[in-house]
């Protein structure tokens, strides 16, 4: 029996994450306040002891690079990686990925598998854990050529991804890749789901034998996986549906992200960050614990090294590792990414803004990207419910304020 590869996609540009994308790949983007995106796929490979792991990237790759390097280090006495293959270094055609597809086939002499290996493919943007020893184990047991993850949603969702046909046993016998016509999202139903779902979809995680990935790879020179290859396999291959019950998220929007974060916080979140079964790994840092003063904190996350300050009052918010919340700040559904480092000891020149959230500041559904200074009263409100805006030191995205990274605000900015 052949080992697993696995092949984490980067995405594109990220343009609707933006401006969480504007200096990261997106897979680098954080994610409860001490983790990336890219952790996710990972820690996934490693509860399963897949440890042959290599991540395709194009944009932005290097904090993902860094981050990558700096925390997945196997010692001496285990064999594995963890490999950022950027585009400008495949060496074949014009090196750019041109889709999902085109960025396996580019790579694809790197993986070094062998005939009895198999081959899966992760999104490098997508929340969710899920036992990928089982997926394994059911692709290999029932014989398929391919396997697709695959979970139920609504109708309407069911426009944004790969919807299938299965038979009793699993068997893929259709397939449709964002289906926009009535008749056909139609002809895609169900039959027994209960609501709202009513459509089966694929989540764009997929188990390949590698001899019938190289064998498509060559066969069908177009470009992505759920609009022409997958297709392609279907007329030639055996392909199984894994239905996935379990929590999953495709945070491909600023909404989505801002809204996946929060959900951490309830009180028992459908994502769980608390197990042993599948525990999230990211790069140790050795921080100090979180320092909370006479504050108030309802249904947060508090990562290491935050510090709350006195009279301060956080409701359903993440605040990341090395935040600092001033005195007498109020923050309601806010993310915070926090700080790569703090500027107690620094000699900041006069009139220089420090890192964290100053004093008697109030926000209220946003999100704060790494290392940003907030000045003294502050009030990011959105009082106007704007759906989109943008100045010198905010975005809103999806109704959402966002902060870009390094962002400065003035005392008394409001909006």
């Amino acid at each position: 029996m052949g080992k697993t590869i696995a092949v984490i996609l980067g995405g594109g540009r990220g343009e609707r994450l933006q401006p969480l994308t504007s200096h990261r790949a997106k897979p680098a983007v954080p994610i409860a306040g001490k983790f990336r995106l890219v952790d996710i796929p990972i820690s996934n490979c490693l509860n399963a002891d897949i440890h042959d792991i290599f991540v395709l990237t194009q944009y932005l790759s290097a904090s993902l690079n860094r981050h990558v390097a700096q925390t997945y280090r196997f010692d001496v006495f285990r064999a594995g990686q963890v490999s950022v293959l950027p585009a400008e270094q495949a060496g074949t055609g014009d090196g750019w990925y041109q889709g999902t597809a085109d960025a396996v086939r580019k790579q694809i002499k790197r993986l070094e598998a062998d005939e009895d290996d198999d081959i899966l493919v992760l999104a490098g943007d997508q929340v969710y854990m899920m036992d990928l020893r089982d997926f394994v184990a059911k692709h290999r047991a029932s014989g398929a050529d391919v396997s697709i993850a695959a979970t139920t949603c609504g109708r309407d969702e069911a426009r944004r991804f790969g919807v299938m046909k299965v038979d009793g046993d699993n068997t893929i016998l259709e397939f449709a890749e964002k289906p926009q016509d009535e008749a056909v999202l139609d002809a895609f139903t169900v039959p027994g789901l209960e609501a709202p779902h009513t459509h089966l979809a694929s989540m764009g995680i997929y188990l390949f034998r590698y001899p019938v990935l190289r064998e498509l790879l060559d066969l069908d020179q177009r470009d992505d996986f759920g609009k022409h290859v997958l297709h392609t396999a279907l007329e030639r291959n055996r392909l199984h549906a894994y239905p996935f019950t379990g929590y999953w998220e495709d945070v491909g929007t600023i909404a989505s992200y801002h809204r996946v974060n929060l959900e951490l916080t309830d009180p028992v979140p459908a994502l769980n960050l608390f197990s042993d079964e599948h525990r999230l790994y990211s790069r140790q840092r050795f921080l100090p614990p979180a320092k909370v003063g006479e504050a108030l904190v309802q249904r947060a996350l508090l990562c290491d090294g935050a510090i709350i300050g006195d009279g301060a009052t956080v409701r359903k918010s993440v605040i990341g590792i090395r935040t600092v919340i001033g005195p007498g700040c109020t923050l309601e559904r806010v993310v915070s990414s926090g700080a790569g480092s703090y500027d107690f000891d620094s000699d900041l020149p006069a009139g220089t803004i420090p890192l964290g959230i100053g004093e008697f500041s109030i926000l209220r559904n946003a999100i704060v990207d790494r290392d940003v200074r907030i000045g003294r009263g502050v009030r990011l409100l959105n009082e106007r419910n704007l759906k989109e805006y943008q100045d010198e030191y905010i975005r809103v995205r999806d109704g959402v304020i966002v902060v870009p990274r390094r962002g400065i605000i003035p005392d008394g900015y409001t909006f």
